[in-house]
């Protein structure tokens, strides 16, 4: 493929954006957009700023994957944020993250793809395009086996003094904070579900002792429970995983999957190099 292609996988807080051209990749890491909070000329900023070196070399097409981009609104203002500023391009789309995951992890193959990262999602892939969706919650309600939930229960355990000793000494010795302090950050701060999945690192470097194992093993079962287990193609197709938390704890996945007789497909931490894969290999 001779084209050269702009892949963009951007979140709120963070975005990575890869020029391929020739065989050859670069990587650009951003600030976040989220089209809920920034207008075009916030948009346009963050992009012009970030991707200097890319704004002189020829883009034919981009694809651009990012948080609120299942509103049709939000994708129109990021559309015309890149006509603007890669005018030249002969093509442009503009998906949701979900997309973005299943292609990285199915390319043109039917199958369940999930993410588990701050939140968690999951759809059912037919090669072509998202057909089903599990409900998503966020992570009040739902938001099973992401990094907020299981950070939420790192948090419950420690607050309601069900950590042992151990556990509580570590906690303490790792976090300097209180249940004041944790409580502002919960109930008055914004982005607090990006406040609860930061204690999914506690679960991490505390791996082998009992509880912690259970709040891992039962966090990642909820989401197979109610929401793998609610795809009929789960049992005909491979069902793949892309995020921090997934790839983190790929171990408990692989022996959920063996429990539950899922077909296991890939763990990706980011979905980057499987677009790359699955856009050079396409013909669109």
């Amino acid at each position: 493929m001779s084209d050269s292609l702009l892949i963009a996988d951007c979140g709120a807080t963070k975005g990575e954006w890869c020029l391929y051209s020739g065989g050859r990749r670069s990587i650009k890491l951003t600030q976040g957009i989220s089209p809920y909070f920034l207008d075009e000329a916030g948009i346009e900023a963050v992009i012009v700023n970030g991707l200097k070196s890319f704004l002189s070399k020829p883009v034919d097409c981009i694809f651009y994957y990012g948080t609120g981009c299942a509103n049709p609104a939000n994708q129109k203002k990021i559309k015309g944020v890149l006509k603007k500023i890669f005018p030249t391009a002969k093509k442009i789309e503009v998906a949701t993250d979900l997309l973005a995951s299943a292609r990285a992890v199915c390319g043109h193959q039917r199958g369940i793809a999930c993410i588990l990262g701050t939140g968690s999602n999951s759809c059912y892939y037919n090669g072509a395009k998202v057909v089903k969706n599990s409900p998503g919650l966020g992570y009040v309600l739902g938001d099973e086996g992401s990094g907020a939930y299981l950070g939420r229960k790192v948090i419950q355990y420690y607050l309601y003094g069900t950590f042992d000793e151990e556990l509580k000494l570590a906690f303490e010795k790792t976090y300097n904070t209180n249940k004041v302090e944790i409580l502002e950050n919960v109930y008055k701060k914004p982005l607090a579900n990006r406040y609860l999945a930061q204690f999914t690192l506690f679960l991490s470097g505390n791996r082998g002792h009992y509880m912690v194992e259970n709040i891992i093993e039962d966090g990642i079962n909820e989401f197979f429970f109610n929401h793998l287990c609610k795809y009929s193609e789960i049992w005909k197709y491979p069902v793949s995983f892309v995020g921090s938390v997934a790839y983190g704890f790929r171990d408990v996945i692989k022996q959920l999957c063996e429990s539950y007789e899922f077909e296991l497909g890939v763990i990706y931490k980011k979905p980057m190099d499987g677009l790359i894969k699955y856009h050079t290999t396409n013909r669109y």
